[in-house]
């Protein structure tokens, strides 16, 4: 008689031997990465299927748009502006305020880009905005770093946006890094700018976006970019920063020195977001429909103008109209009708056919807890379900973009990572509704899909798995000593942190420090 535990017995041991290697294979395939087009989800999928406006409604906000061009205007343009804009055929009035004919807006619209490209510096993180295609990212300007273990704010640093960044290139569901917060420990604001570009370009190969306080500043940081990139020629090649241009300061009113730093970006070969950010009850109408009217005549005067100084410039159609608390006027970046705003936005751009970004994911909660997630969530969700092209703020901002959170930035990753399968939807093929599989299981089979090929298969590739949250049982969380949430979202900032290695060549790295102030 043979044991059958007797593991020299030769007759057992080839049946072991393929059923534990076809289970230990198995398992290695599972484990494996999977090529990007097969992954549940991943960066540029097609949203678009919410659309909070009607066909109507849009059509209105669009004449509504040219109506206030045309009769209202912009004020304060600077005179490089007014010279840009009038040679176009814009009207300069008594009052000095530039209007935009109707035939004018359309014709820069006709020759405006549209599927565009933003690089980075790895092409594997390029983002290709056309049609409905959702990228998530960073933005804002907070002036405080939310410390979850004291539960208290302080002003940020350039070494915490570097520690954004380095985590941005670490997190899969991020597709792009714009500048999050300011660097409050550099009183210079030159020093300022230049560092807050370089720790965001050391930080990630991933898309960047920054800012700028002056139009002098433009120059010594194209000067920095073509160091990193290896010369003025690739840099033109492949931009791989943005600039983020206030170009407005609602309700219509050209903002002078940003208006300048977009010419000098624009000659610089630096892709243009054009935001427009009124605040709807303070600088931009209470009525929803009607900010979004004034964000969308305030960029289409952005298209004007960049597109007069260069047709076919890369420039993102960057509404970003927010809310106002109207019992306090306190902004409500979190609120039910900043969802609606930006996915309101989002069906502009699409009626537009341009490239569009816009805001969401903002909290007004301070910390990292419940109500920041549904203020998170149910933005993001909107704005990635209305096909935004660039979704801004997307993770880690707090208190209405006073704040900045590293582990809220790692929840984020997660969220988003939800936000995305709910973009991707519901693919409907021969296989996804096979009846064969149901007939197999419940008529001579084990009566339940757990071990099925169907079920292994889309194991991988139609579901998300958090990498922070808990899924745990009562009794596998106690066992695992009731793990908290934000103790886990600690442990993976630090490790992605660890786990991080530059992305600037040594020699590189010296030499724009050698010629710059770095401070971090």
């Amino acid at each position: 008689m043979i044991d059958a535990t007797d593991t020299t017995d030769p007759a057992c041991a080839p049946a072991r031997a393929r059923r534990a290697g076809g289970r230990a294979a198995r398992q290695a395939e599972r484990a494996a990465p999977l090529a990007e087009a097969l992954r549940p989800v991943r960066p540029g999928l097609e949203g678009g299927r919410y659309r909070p406006l009607s066909d109507e409604g849009v059509e209105r906000i669009h004449r509504a748009a040219l109506d206030a061009l045309e009769q209202v205007g912009l004020s304060n343009a600077p005179a490089s502006g007014v010279e840009i804009l009038t040679g176009a055929g814009a009207v300069r009035g008594e009052d000095g305020r530039i209007r935009f004919p109707r035939a004018l807006v359309e014709d820069m619209l006709a020759v405006a880009a549209r599927g565009i490209t933003l690089h980075g510096r790895d092409p594997r993180h390029d983002l290709h905005l056309e049609g409905s295609r959702v990228y998530f990212g960073t933005a804002g300007a907070a002036v405080h770093v939310v410390d979850v273990e004291k539960r208290e704010y302080r002003d940020s640093t350039s070494h915490d946006l570097f520690a954004a960044a380095k985590l941005a290139q670490g997190l899969d569901n991020i597709h792009f890094f714009q500048r999050a917060m300011v660097c409050r420990d550099i009183p210079d604001n030159l020093e300022m700018d230049l560092n807050t570009l370089y720790a965001c370009c050391s930080g990630t190969t991933k898309h960047v976006g920054t800012s700028f306080s002056d139009p002098a500043h433009v120059a010594p940081a194209l000067e920095m970019l073509h160091m990193i990139a290896g010369g003025e020629d690739k840099w033109r090649e492949r931009p791989f920063v943005s600039n983020s241009n206030c170009f407005v300061v609602p309700p219509m009113t050209f903002a002078e020195e940003s208006c300048r730093t977009m010419e000098a970006c624009v000659r610089g070969g630096m892709p243009i977001l054009l935001l427009s950010a009124g605040q709807a009850g303070a600088t931009a109408p209470a009525s929803i429909a009607a900010a979004i009217v004034q964000a969308v005549a305030e960029c289409l005067a952005g298209v004007v103008y960049v597109n007069a100084m260069s047709p076919g410039f890369p420039a993102i159609f960057g509404t970003w109209p927010f809310v106002s608390d109207l019992r306090t006027g306190a902004m409500s970046g979190g609120s039910g009708e900043q969802a609606l705003l930006t996915a309101g936005c989002a069906q502009m751009h699409r009626f537009y056919g341009l490239p569009g970004g816009a805001a969401a994911g903002i909290a007004d909660s301070k910390l990292p807890d419940m109500q920041a997630g549904w203020e998170q969530a149910i933005s993001n969700t909107l704005a990635g379900l209305s096909g935004l092209n660039m979704v801004y703020e997307a993770v880690g901002m707090h208190a209405s973009l006073l704040g900045f959170c590293l582990e809220s930035m790692v929840l984020g990753d997660d969220l988003l990572g939800q936000v995305l399968r709910c973009v991707r939807g519901i693919e409907v093929t021969e296989d996804a509704v096979s009846v064969e599989v149901i007939r197999q299981t419940c008529l001579g089979g084990p009566g339940h899909y757990l071990g099925s090929d169907q079920t292994l298969r889309l194991m991988q590739t139609d579901y998300v798995y958090p990498a922070v949250a808990d899924r745990m049982s009562p009794k596998e969380w106690n066992e695992m000593g009731r793990p908290d949430l934000l103790d886990r979202a600690v442990a993976r900032k630090n490790r992605l942190l660890d786990e991080w290695r530059p992305v600037i060549d040594p020699a590189t790295d010296r030499a724009v420090r050698e010629r710059f102030r770095i401070h971090f």
